[in-house]
Formats: C-alpha cells, structure tokens, sequence
C-alpha cells in the first residue's frame, strides 16, 4: 500500500495546533483577587482635592514693577465722531410707497411688482449666452454634416454635370417633349378602338415623365451623376 513520507509530520501539526481552537479567549484565567471586590458607587467622578491657602497664594500673580507705565486708552468722542459721519454721508434716497386705502395703508412699490425695475437693467432684452453658444453649435454642426456629405459625395465617385451639359439636356427634353405633345395633339377625338387607348395613354405616361425631369433639372442647379 502506498503511504506518504509527510504522514508522521502532519500528525504532528495537528495535534499541536489542536487547542487553539477548544475554547475562546486565553486558556488559563487568573483567579480574582478577594480585595477587589465590588464597593457601593465605584464608578461616580470622583472630585478633585480642595487646594490649600497656601497653594492659592502661590498662584496669585506678582505685583508689577516700579518701572512699569501702563498703557493709557484715549477717551474717544463718539457723538462727534457720530456727527461728522451724518454730515459728510450721502443722505438716504427716498422709498416709493402705494397708498391704496382711503385709512393711509401703504406698502413698498418695489417689491410689489408695479415698478418697473427690471426693464431697467442693462442686460434686459439680450439673447442669453447659452442661446447663442446653442446656435453657434448646431451652426458647426451643420457645416460638418455638410462636409462629411461633400466627402461622402467625392468618395463615391460622383461626377457633377456642367452647366453646358445640363443646358443641353434641358433643351434635348423639352424638344422630346413638344415632339410628343404634337403627336398627342394629333390623336383623334374618339378612341374607340383598345390600341387608340393604349397609345393615347402611352402619351400621356411618356409627357407626364418628361415634364417630372424637366422640373427637376430647372429646380436643382447642381445635378451628380453616380457611377454605376
């Protein structure tokens, strides 16, 4: 049978750390003292000592020497220091009072709201900060997104027709389109037969698309042509 090298070494660890765990706090407590017994009212402050007389006339301080000048306060005239500040203040602003009552009751009209102070401040009527730097961002904003669609239009390759080529195939439309308007104005007047209609409705798609690209030639100045 198999058997382990470390099986005495273990044992032994084991039994010597056996009793740290079999009760809680030190293994052996001292037994009290009999002179330490519990006595009425232990625990109250006990006051301090009453000092002697002796020790009260230690404590007293020295008396100063013979050279010793003592600082002398100039006595200050306060009702004329009083006076002149009166004098040489600015005199109180009268207040605004409402009377609304025949009794004389009367309020504040400041803080009432009925005067007018705030369209009198020197920012009243301005566009707030936070507006204009809202503006200013969505502004840049705005040109970046314009930017990345320019960037975005030159990475696929798109060609822009010139104003020559896009003249000339303006006229070339309305040239189809008058050819097929002199056709249309020749049908006749009854279609009773199905080809009539069919061909009189063919007209009417081939006129309806080629005014639909004329109108968007003449609005848009500027026409890409992508590489397909």
């Amino acid at each position: 049978r198999c058997t382990s090298k470390d099986r005495e070494l273990v044992k032994h660890e084991a039994e010597k750390n056996k009793s740290q765990w079999k009760t809680m706090g030190p293994a052996k407590v001292a037994v009290p003292s009999p002179n330490d017994f519990l006595q009425k009212q232990p625990k109250e402050p006990k006051l301090a000592p009453k000092k002697k007389e002796q020790d009260v006339k230690r404590l007293l301080p020295l008396l100063p020497p013979r050279t010793y000048h003592p600082v002398i306060h100039i006595k200050k005239n306060f009702i004329k220091k009083n006076a002149v500040a009166v004098i040489t203040g600015e005199p109180k602003k009268p207040r605004h009072f409402c009377v609304d009552t025949r009794h004389g009751d009367k309020y504040l009209l400041e803080p009432s709201g009925l005067f007018p102070k705030y369209i009198k401040k020197k920012n009243y009527g301005a566009i707030p900060k936070c507006v204009t730097r809202r503006k200013e961002e969505m502004k840049r904003e705005e040109e970046e997104y314009q930017a990345s669609v320019l960037e975005q239009l030159k990475k696929k390759a798109m060609k822009a027709l010139s104003e020559e080529e896009r003249t000339n195939i303006l006229k070339a439309l309305k040239k189809k389109w008058e050819k097929i308007h002199c056709a249309y104005q020749c049908l006749p007047v009854l279609t009773d037969t199905a080809y009539k209609r069919m061909h009189k409705e063919e007209l009417e798609l081939e006129l309806k698309q080629l005014e639909h690209d004329i109108a968007a030639i003449e609005k848009h100045k500027t026409i890409y042509i992508a590489d397909v």
